[in-house]
């Protein structure tokens, strides 16, 4: 029996890049070669467990907005788990594929999780050009040191200086102003860089991005949810290819939205802690990815092969993991914007586009989900679009079309008939 004819798509004008893809080996073979997981905020969160980031560090975070991302915490990957799930993704539609379905991670995820905003302006800009001297005084006037030629690779310098930089510097309530705000903004670039947006060096972090951290009042009005959200889907796009060996991007988001929706994973759900309160101001909790913070969360789950948890995925409940009314995710209900969560637009992260598609998986949103329409494979060719040997490119204009698109985004928000019947979730599937 052709395994194809079973288990390939049976419309490849649809899924049109089967050939390249790696579940295409696993038709030939079986192949069960596990993807490494790349990220590089490890001791960066071990540093963390012998002392708290200082309040007054934590209140700009939280005005930057990524203050939800770090009371989430780092979560121990799956690696059996997020191969098994890339083997799913489409890089033609941006889902993965299911028995129940397709799915997705959608702005929803991003806000629900982590808490990140999801509305502003594109973290776009100019792909700036320097030289060694000239990033070493830029980190030394934003972040507060200049690091070692050594440790800097072009535009992009190794976590690790970051971190050992940081542990150095003690907050008090005397250390002035100024001060604080640099070791914030280094630690917002070591989120950015180790946890949000890794990418497969797992040791390196952008300098780039510090440009949108250069006005802390500022920050807060960039999209950094959509941002994070295109990183990811580049990086489950390049990792579906045949041949590759690594992935990178925000798996937190994939690990925490997938597995309520599976039983057979069953990883535990923990405590996350207490508000935090300085001079009678209180911080909000915990947003609701800090449900997986625990060094030993998926260890008592099956975690054993690829091949079984490709079963356990076929098993997969098509439900809405979030009880929006909870009072975890209350918390952050005044940032949200679940118009937004439904929009067809371009997610942008200075040379990353990639397409947001909300109409493919509606009954995430509780709505009757219909027959989409044909992916735009014009959309493809957006992934030969890097940021490699481009300095100098004002990424905003290059790609002014998905920038303006981005403008009207409240335009493209889809509405369809809410679910009436659950078994009216499975028609057309």
């Amino acid at each position: 029996m052709d395994r194809r004819a079973v288990y390939g798509p049976q419309d490849g004008t649809v899924l049109s890049q089967q050939s390249q893809h790696r579940s295409d080996e696993i038709l030939d073979g079986d192949i069960d070669e596990v993807l490494q997981a790349k990220r590089a905020d490890g001791k960066f969160w071990r540093n963390l467990r012998e002392q708290d980031l200082p309040i007054r560090v934590q209140q700009i975070l939280h005005q930057i907005g990524f203050y939800g991302v770090y009371r989430c915490g780092r979560i121990q990957y799956d690696c059996h788990l997020i191969t098994a799930l890339v083997e799913r993704w489409r890089s033609e539609i941006h889902s993965f594929h299911f028995r129940v379905g397709e799915a997705t991670i959608t702005l929803q995820d991003v806000q629900v999780i982590w808490g990140l905003l999801i509305d502003g302006e594109p973290v776009s800009g100019t792909d700036l050009e320097r030289t060694s001297v000239q990033w070493q005084e830029y980190c030394m006037q934003y972040i507060g040191f200049a690091p070692e030629e050594g440790v800097l690779k072009g535009s992009r310098l190794q976590v690790k200086a970051i971190i050992d930089h940081i542990s150095h510097v003690h907050i008090t309530p005397d250390t002035p102003h100024f001060t604080v705000v640099q070791y914030a903004r280094a630690v917002a670039l070591l989120l950015l860089g180790g946890t949000m947006c890794p990418d497969s060096s797992g040791n390196l972090v952008s300098l780039l991005y510090l440009a949108k951290l250069e006005d802390i009042v500022a920050a807060r009005n960039y999209s950094w949810g959509s941002a994070v959200l295109a990183f990811l889907y580049r990086e489950l796009c390049n990792a579906s290819e045949k041949g590759k060996a690594a992935i990178g991007g925000a798996l937190q988001l994939v690990q925490s939205r997938i597995i309520p929706l599976c039983p057979g994973l069953g990883a535990p759900r923990v405590h996350m802690g207490p508000h935090q309160i300085d001079n009678n101001r209180v911080l909000p909790g915990a947003p609701y990815g800090a449900m997986w913070n625990c060094e030993h969360t998926f260890t008592r789950t099956v975690r054993t092969t690829v091949r079984v948890i490709r079963d356990i995925l076929d098993e997969m409940q098509y439900d809405q993991p979030y009880d929006m009314e909870s009072n975890v995710i209350m918390a952050y209900a005044g940032d949200f914007n679940p118009q937004l969560w439904r929009s067809i637009c371009p997610l942008i992260f200075y040379a990353i586009v990639e397409m947001h598609h909300p109409e493919r998986v509606l009954r995430q949103f509780g709505m009757m989900q219909n027959i989409p329409n044909q992916p735009d494979t014009r959309d493809m060719s957006l992934h030969k679009i890097t940021r490699s040997n481009r300095t100098g490119i004002d990424w905003v204009l290059q790609h002014i079309l998905y920038t303006t698109r981005w403008q009207r985004r409240y335009d493209t928000v889809i509405q369809r008939q809410p679910i009436s019947n659950r078994r009216d979730t499975d028609r057309g599937y």
